[in-house]
């Protein structure tokens, strides 16, 4: 799967220390599927992902379930009618997401409920 290694993964898990975040990497290595997300929210901090609710808008379909292996902030609007899976969110973006009835998740639960991985689209930036 794209080169990603579980040593790689691994290794950059052992400088964690926030406890979801390290449950959560560990849940997405264990599965293959989820290799690739593992691989994301392991990075180190300064080059974690962030996304804001309009960037999301641009790139997604009604319908579809959305992984942001990172952070979601809450500038712009999201008039789609999809799922947002993410790390954390900020307080203006689950205001917004909750006032527009959209569903929302953490990537931990997703992996539960998920383990395939199916449908889901991770937007990276």
């Amino acid at each position: 799967m794209n080169g990603i290694k579980k040593a790689k993964v691994e290794k950059k898990l052992r400088r964690k220390t926030n406890p979801n975040l390290v449950e959560t990497i560990i849940a997405a290595k264990k599965n293959m599927k989820w290799l690739e997300i593992a691989n994301l929210i392991s990075r180190p901090k300064r080059k974690q992902i962030s996304v804001n609710l309009d960037q999301i808008d641009e790139k997604v379909k009604d319908g579809e379930r959305v992984i942001v292996p990172g952070k979601v902030l809450g500038d712009g609007q999201l008039n789609k009618k999809i799922s947002v899976i993410g790390m954390a969110f900020s307080q203006s973006a689950k205001e917004k997401l909750k006032k527009n009835k959209i569903e929302t998740g953490f990537i931990i639960e997703e992996i539960k409920k998920n383990p395939e991985a199916k449908n889901i689209r991770i937007i990276r930036e």
